[in-house]
């Protein structure tokens, strides 16, 4: 085994975020912990960053955060936000802190920042670290968000560190080594504006762009062009996560990557049975950030991102505004084009007609007046064209998805493609494994309760094949039996 300090991952850092003014961010190393102790290394994403694996993996003092790779500038960015709707001037990174910038073998500059690394000048009240909970449920969710070919942030690493952080109770801590396109927010743009701070806007945007979206640069409107560009990555993003049944839980401001990426699993979850109203947050008490609001409050939040931008749109605000206005109320439009294609492809249809959405809301409506399981609702679809599965059986009253199914096969008959074929890519649209949340709680209770990561492995490797059918993991796409069923989920804060 490769000795732990003398062990090179072979980071090759160029940080343009530090070269950025120092209003931009605090200058910081890591709080070292007691006793860093590996839990995973993800070698995938090792070999897209061009790291070793096995010496990473002899360096959980690099991914705690106690020894600094050579070439890091560790920093903890500076960005405000709209909580919950209310607004806050200063936020930031209070227990987390960017190590640096690396080039991945694509050409793709990627962030790596250490989560749960100690408190920073943006902590607060906070102590900036991690419970190990929310490590686990971050890792399994990014990654199974990335295995489902949603844009996300994704997990390099996860260490333990020998100590403990007080929240409800006392809890065993952990780091959480995240990589991200960047970690640059609509908060970042709102804490600039919220200043008055118009040059430092401009530098961020042009950051923004050279690092995003290069083919921006020559545009006869660059602010404008990047408000475009970011509504359309999140009106995608939403709805690739509505597609899935992903409920996000805190879609505040400072949780919206200018990237597109999504970002903080905190309390998030995945919905079984179908209901537009899911919310799983403890904090959420209103629902503001509910499964079926989500497409909507990402138009708010992109409203909210081009109020920053209006300095820079035009030095007339009302032709500033007028600009912006336009491109906030087509968001609308934007989300409603990316939700229809995908629950198309969920369908099986390749063509588009006008009774699509109708046929669409009829299937969701039947699934919530039933208590249908959305995941195995969709992936079962396909069984009604080769015979491998019954999705009426996942509804209390069967013959409301009969009904139903008559249009959907009249609608198919419409389609220029052979059955087996349409059930082949219904397949390859449709998961069988999602993260179930009881699932995700069985592994952290393993973890937290006996030192057991067993089960935390087992359910990373089969959500890392989430289109598969995996024989042996059949227990895994089913959803909780009666008495499990995982209603609340919790901030990691």
């Amino acid at each position: 085994m490769t000795d732990t300090a003398e062990a090179d991952p072979g980071f090759r850092f160029d940080n343009s975020y530090a070269r950025l003014p120092e209003r931009f961010h605090a200058f910081l190393a890591p709080t070292p912990v007691a006793a860093p102790g590996l839990i995973r290394v993800n070698r995938d994403l090792c070999a897209d960053l061009g790291l070793d694996a096995d010496a990473l993996a002899a360096s959980p003092d690099i991914l705690a955060g106690n020894r600094v790779p050579a070439g890091a500038q560790p920093l903890a960015e500076a960005y405000a936000g709209h909580q919950f709707g209310n607004f806050v001037p200063q936020l930031g990174d209070g227990r987390a802190i960017l190590l640096g910038e690396v080039i991945d073998r694509e050409g793709r500059r990627r962030d790596i920042q250490l989560k749960g690394s100690g408190p920073t000048p943006f902590s607060r009240s906070g102590d900036g670290r991690a419970a190990l909970g929310p490590v686990l449920r971050e890792y399994i969710v990014s990654e199974a968000m990335h295995a489902l070919g949603i844009p996300t942030t994704r997990a390099l690493g996860a260490v333990t560190t020998g100590d403990y952080v007080r929240r409800d109770r006392v809890l065993p801590g952990a780091v959480l080594t995240r990589v991200a396109a960047s970690h640059i927010r609509v908060g970042t743009f709102q804490y600039f504006a919220v200043r008055g701070d118009t040059e430092a806007l401009r530098l961020l945007a042009d950051h923004v762009i050279a690092r995003h979206y290069p083919d921006l640069a020559g545009a006869e409107n660059t602010a404008l062009a990047l408000l475009v560009r970011v509504a359309e990555r999140q009106a995608s993003l939403v709805a690739r996560w509505m597609h899935v049944g992903f409920v996000h839980g805190v879609m505040n401001t400072d949780n919206v990557t200018v990237s597109g990426e999504t970002i903080d699993f905190g309390p998030c979850a995945f919905m079984e049975a179908f209901d537009v109203n899911t919310v799983f947050s403890s904090i959420d008490e209103r629902g503001r950030y509910a499964f079926g609001n989500q497409g909507g409050i990402a138009n708010w939040n992109i409203a909210r991102f081009a109020e920053t931008l209006l300095p820079l749109i035009d030095e007339d605000e009302a032709r500033a505004i007028a600009a912006a206005t336009e491109v906030v109320q087509g968001f609308a439009i934007r989300f409603r084009d990316h939700w229809l294609s995908g629950m198309r492809a969920k369908l099986g249809l390749a063509t588009a007609e006008d009774g699509d959405l109708a046929l669409i809301q009829a299937l969701l409506g039947a699934m919530q007046q039933n208590g249908a399981d959305y995941t195995l609702t969709f992936r079962h679809l396909a069984g009604l064209l080769d015979g491998r599965a019954v999705p009426r059986d996942l509804f209390i009253d069967p013959t409301a998805f009969d009904a139903w199914a008559e249009g959907w096969h009249a609608r198919l008959a419409r389609e220029d493609t052979p059955a087996d074929a349409t059930a082949a890519a219904m397949r390859a649209t449709n998961p069988v494994f999602i993260p179930r949340n009881h699932r995700v709680e069985q592994a952290i209770a393993a973890a937290e309760q006996r030192g057991d990561f067993a089960p935390f492995h087992r359910l990373v490797a089969i959500l890392a094949r989430p289109f598969d059918e995996q024989p042996d993991a059949a227990e895994y796409a089913e959803p909780a039996p009666p008495g499990e069923e995982v209603r609340r989920t919790f901030c990691g804060t």
